[in-house]
């Protein structure tokens, strides 16, 4: 981890303003749009992501998790895509990769896993802060259509598309439409913590 690759995702006016002392990459994460569409993303460059998503916390450690992901310029890229809303699609083609995350649904014991999208989301946390520590950007997604992701990529029974994930180095904001330049570069904020994490709950 530097700080150089730190300040490249939109450098230190993008990090957290936070109430506590927190790691540089956690301060640092956030869900930018603009991608550099000249500069690819490789193989290699996301191994350690999807190895940071592979070593997360589970419920007894059964690893609930599938990330089906293509690097831009491959066919499955371009499938991926296909099954972003509208607008999702107008600046993750820039991408240098797409992915959908999957929940595993069942226990071994063919019982549901209700910790299943929990889990899945603990590992696309450690792939965010693994991608912000070397400087590569992300923005997880809730607008695609699951239905036409198991089918653009062959998605097996048991297995649900939750989730989709654009990844890529960062890029100028200039390339995004008026009001996402706009939301890109407004200031970032959170509700307080007394509110999402209220000592002894919520009875007085």
């Amino acid at each position: 981890m530097t700080a150089h690759a730190l300040e490249g995702i939109g450098g230190a006016a993008r990090h957290a303003v936070t109430d506590a002392p927190l790691l540089a990459a956690i301060a640092a994460r956030w869900s930018p749009r603009a991608f550099d569409p000249d500069r690819p993303l490789t193989a290699s460059d996301l191994r350690p992501l999807l190895e940071a998503a592979r070593w997360a916390a589970s419920s007894n450690n059964l690893q609930p998790w599938r990330l089906a992901w293509a690097l831009r310029g491959e066919a499955a890229f371009g499938r991926i895509l296909g099954c972003l809303s509208e607008g999702n699609r107008t600046w993750a083609h820039r991408a240098g990769a797409l992915l959908i995350g999957c929940t595993v649904l069942a226990r071994p014991n063919g019982a549901p896993n209700r910790h299943a999208a929990h889990d899945l989301g603990q590992s696309l946390a450690q792939l965010a802060i693994q991608a912000t520590a070397d400087g590569i950007a992300l923005h997880m997604m809730g607008g695609f259509d699951a239905a036409a992701a198991r089918a653009a990529l062959a998605v097996p029974d048991g297995i649900e598309p939750y989730t989709a994930v654009a990844l890529g180095w960062p890029g100028d904001p200039a390339l995004l439409d008026d009001a996402l330049r706009a939301r890109e570069t407004a200031p970032r904020t959170r509700l307080s913590l007394d509110e999402v994490a209220p000592h002894g709950g919520w009875g007085g």
